[in-house]
């Protein structure tokens, strides 16, 4: 909420999105939703469960990774076909690294962002 009830600011609110642009391709490798299917497949260890629990065909999904690590360089998720109990996915290490920098990066911003937006909305609101 930007604003005390009622006022005109009252139903505004600030969003943003950080992503990781390759300067050689120009386009975004990873973008916000990159960063949540790596953390849900950390979370549920598997690529399938994460496309699902996030609302995303299987296909999008492992495109989405497979673009990501063929533009990066390097794998992000190692993957495990299984037999009757089905397979799993892991992140790499620098998956892991990247997605642990991702989170502690969001953090910082959520925090500038707070304290920046509420200093702009007290001005707006008078």
């Amino acid at each position: 909420m930007a604003g005390p009830k009622g006022s005109k600011y009252y139903d505004v609110f600030l969003d943003y999105e950080i992503f990781l642009k390759n300067r050689n391709v120009g386009f975004e490798v990873l973008k916000h939703e990159h960063f949540l299917l790596l953390m849900c497949v950390e979370e549920v260890g598997s690529l399938s469960a994460a496309s699902e629990k996030l609302g995303m065909s299987y296909r999008k999904a492992w495109d989405l990774v497979k673009q990501s690590e063929e533009t990066l360089g390097f794998p992000l998720i190692e993957k495990h076909r299984g037999g009757r109990e089905g397979g799993s996915s892991q992140l790499t290490t620098e998956g892991k690294t990247l997605i642990d920098a991702y989170r502690a990066l969001r953090q910082e911003f959520d925090n500038a962002a707070k304290r920046i937006v509420k200093d702009f909305f007290q001005t707006i609101n008078g």
